[in-house]
């Protein structure tokens, strides 16, 4: 019991870690200083390679944990706390809420990253079309047509 709270903890540590780095990347996008955002982006990656290598550590654990309480491979960690003993069933209940408190946050981050990424491409792609003199836009039957060309005045001096 004791190697798989050890192992708990990491994950908890590691989804801390992703939620800030999540806001960090959140931070740089909303700032529009994207030189950073490569930098952030690749730091989130790593979290979360980490958290992947963690988790299969869990697994094998709580396997073995598991297997002493005479429950099938791959337990949840609800199943965990029902056939644990004190004080090890409280531990893991703790860890259990906090892994849905950060995952909570986590998943609001994330969206929030999704939406700000997305903005930003539609931003960038309306000011190429702009530049490009044509855009695609609906119809109201929900087809595509395109604008004619017009002419567009650049001020390079900016």
């Amino acid at each position: 019991m004791e190697k798989l709270s050890l192992i708990l903890w990491r994950e908890r540590e590691l989804l801390e870690t992703l939620q800030y780095r999540l806001e960090v990347e959140q931070l740089v996008m909303a700032s529009g200083r994207t030189s950073w955002l490569m930098r952030a982006a690749a730091d989130v990656e790593s979290v979360l390679e980490d958290i992947r290598l963690t988790e299969v550590m869990r697994a094998a654990i709580a396997d073995e944990v598991a297997a002493e309480f005479g429950l099938e491979p791959n337990p949840s960690l609800s199943s965990l706390i029902e056939h644990a003993p004190e004080p090890w069933s409280e531990l893991l209940a703790e860890h259990r809420a906090a892994f849905a408190a950060t995952t909570t946050e986590i998943s609001r981050l994330a969206e929030g990253n999704r939406m700000l990424i997305s903005a930003g491409y539609l931003s960038a792609r309306e000011a190429l079309f702009n530049i490009g003199g044509s855009a695609a836009t609906y119809t109201p039957d929900g087809t595509t047509s395109q604008e004619p060309a017009r002419a567009a005045l650049i001020d390079w001096s900016l």
